[in-house]
């Protein structure tokens, strides 16, 4: 029989467990009732049958406190609420994307006309544009003409929207490249 020598996965426990009732290890704790109203310092187990006498579990709320704080609580109940505040807070965050337009160095009025219209889009949707303009072969002999070139565009763009530039054109390799931002009203 041939045994795979592959390592055990460590078990790594979540951060956001808390301890209740007889998971809490220390002699004393501070005790706040279902109601909110602060009960006292008391031994753990006492604090323990309390709960279990009124119905509830006892959970450590603040750990690194000293005494660590419980509350009178129903457990699943409050990892309900724990859960509900955490998704609430995830959709409140905007994430803001990247979008990348690239025009080169021969671009055609039409062509660039769409690009226009493409970053318009996207600076109204909030996501940042990086505008870029990659040059190939002798198209690199020309900097100042590719760099007035997105500049042009630049300007084109600020007249119908409202955006900054956070940063400005810059060679990097064989490519020019500008990054610009919505501006937060």
């Amino acid at each position: 029989m041939i045994r795979s020598k592959g390592r055990r996965k460590k078990y790594v426990a979540p951060k956001d467990i808390f301890r209740i009732n007889y998971r809490i290890r220390v002699p004393e704790v501070r005790v706040i009732d279902e109601k909110g109203q602060q009960v006292g310092v008391m031994e753990t187990r006492l604090a323990i049958a309390m709960a279990e006498e009124r119905g509830f579990d006892l959970v450590e709320v603040f750990p690194k406190s000293e005494p660590p704080v419980c509350k009178l609580l129903d457990y699943g109940q409050f990892q309900y609420q724990q859960k509900r505040k955490e998704q609430e807070s995830k959709a409140a965050v905007k994430k803001t994307d990247t979008k990348g337009i690239r025009i080169s160095y021969k671009i055609g009025q039409h062509d660039l006309d769409f690009r226009k219209e493409q970053a318009l889009k996207f600076l109204s949707k909030g996501d940042k544009v990086k505008i870029e303009m990659i040059l190939k072969g002798r198209e690199k002999k020309f900097n100042a003409d590719a760099f007035e070139k997105i500049n042009e565009f630049i300007n084109v763009l600020s007249q119908q929207a409202q955006f900054t530039v956070e940063s400005p054109a810059k060679r990097m390799g064989g490519q020019i490249a500008v990054l610009i931002a919505p501006k937060a009203n």
